[in-house]
């Protein structure tokens, strides 16, 4: 009986004592929230998604200024060497130079409804790449919180191993009385300084497992090194099972607002307007026409006006209409048309694919948290029951009814049903966390 109250009282002063056990020098615990905000500022894949989204506000820009006029100028300088056409109609050896510039401009009139159909495109392109920024967020969100959450769990498995090392050093301790005081064989001591030294390896894996969990989350952060970083441990995270949503209700919830959803969805709407600019080819286009122009002429052996004489004598004005007006394509546009039309056929299987894997990962997290659920109840009822033993084995080896052997048997069981405990409580919190973010709701525990 003694051995089991020393146990209680060690379990309830433990949680202090478990910061000694997986050490840290972390002065300010990053919360989850931080986590998740700081990921999200500085996740390289973030910022690739980012860039991405930038480029596409390039493409809609370009669209936009297609209707604007151009404006080209040009320069050019020949000359020409040898036998030429005289005015006279003859033909003798001369050298000839010719200087002339040009300033034009053209202006889209009609483009067969192209440059609308390709801003609405790029628009949607835009939309679509705001939505894979959003799912990227969200991914990296998921990420953190599962990593949060498993050094939450790898936190306590610490505190159970510190716990039992604190059960067989008491043990070791007894025992070295008992051999002093001959009630003792020294066989059993060095079985249970074995098991000590057993239950101190379990704790040195606990420990090694919770730093390592503690860099997979500094590395989600892009923190340069895990020195230094370290979780708050909230205070309130206690098992609260609740009436869980159906999968089915979930995915109705989720489907209309995941930005996965909404990116394949614009892309679909996208592939209509691929459709029409492929189409558009086939219509007739418009182009206003203007520019200015001047030339400066000399042939060898001729008198010539100046240079500035001739630009300004030369000096010329256009303006006109191009019609174009597509006959016949070697079937071109009949073929992009087809092609485009096979692209909407992909997207659409790619919009069925995404809505189907967001229903398996629903489905999936729903009997996760059905099975933690299950996990935790049974778990809950077998603590108890090995707590009960380990009371009555207790009491036992106390009184000499019972071997160190069945006490460390009834022991190890004990630990191994606050394992089992502490794997589905935190499952079952990770999973409905999840659930409820599917749903829209803020990703917290």
């Amino acid at each position: 009986m003694k051995s089991f109250i020393q146990y209680k009282v060690v379990r309830i002063s433990f949680l202090g004592l478990c910061f000694l056990a997986c050490p840290s020098k972390a002065q300010q615990p990053w919360s989850l929230k931080q986590c998740i905000d700081y990921a999200v500022e500085h996740n390289l894949q973030i910022k690739q998604r980012d860039i991405a989204r930038q480029q596409r506000e390039v493409d809609v820009n370009t669209a936009k200024n297609s209707r604007l006029p151009d404006l080209n100028a040009s320069a050019s300088e020949n000359f020409s060497f040898g036998r030429g056409l005289t005015a006279e109609n003859t033909y003798t050896n001369q050298n000839t130079s010719s200087t002339s510039f040009s300033l034009g401009t053209s202006v889209p009139l009609f483009t067969g409804f192209r440059i609308p159909r390709t801003l609405e495109l790029n628009q949607l392109n835009l939309q679509a790449a705001i939505a894979d920024l959003e799912k990227a967020k969200n991914d990296i969100r998921v990420q953190v919180a599962q990593a949060y959450v498993q050094i939450l769990y790898s936190k306590e498995l610490c505190d159970v191993a510190f716990r039992q090392i604190e059960i067989d050093s008491m043990q070791v301790h007894r025992l070295q009385q008992l051999i002093k005081n001959g009630k003792a064989s020294g066989t059993e001591l060095a079985q249970q300084e074995a098991t000590l030294a057993q239950s101190r390896l379990t704790s040195t894996q606990a420990n090694n497992d919770y730093r390592l969990n503690l860099l997979a989350l500094s590395q989600l952060l892009e923190l340069p090194s895990p020195e230094g970083f370290s979780i708050e441990i909230p205070t309130d995270l206690r098992w609260n099972a609740t009436q869980l949503v159906s999968p089915e209700v979930i995915y109705q919830e989720a489907v209309m607002q995941k930005p996965e959803v909404r990116a394949e969805l614009l892309r679909l709407e996208g592939t209509e307007k691929n459709i029409a600019i492929a189409k558009s080819a086939s219509l007739p286009s418009l182009l206003f026409q203007a520019g200015v122009g001047s030339n400066y002429y000399k042939v060898s052996r001729m008198p010539a006006d100046g240079f500035f004489k001739q630009l300004d004598n030369n000096f010329s004005q256009y303006v006109g209409l191009n019609l174009s007006i597509p006959i016949f394509s070697r079937f071109e546009v009949r073929n992009q048309v087809k092609n485009a039309r096979l692209n909407q056929q992909t997207q659409q299987l790619q919009l069925d694919n995404v809505k189907k894997n967001l229903y398996k990962e629903i489905q999936q997290a729903y009997y996760n948290a059905v099975a933690s659920q299950a996990k935790y109840e049974s778990s809950e009822e077998a603590k108890r029951s090995n707590e009960e033993s380990f009371r009555l084995m207790s009491a036992k080896y106390e009184y000499g009814k019972a071997n160190i052997t069945e006490f460390n048997e009834a022991k190890n069981s004990l630990m191994k049903a606050e394992s089992d405990l502490l794997r589905a409580k935190y499952e079952y919190i990770y999973e409905h966390a999840i659930l409820n973010f599917y749903r829209g709701k803020e990703l917290s525990f």
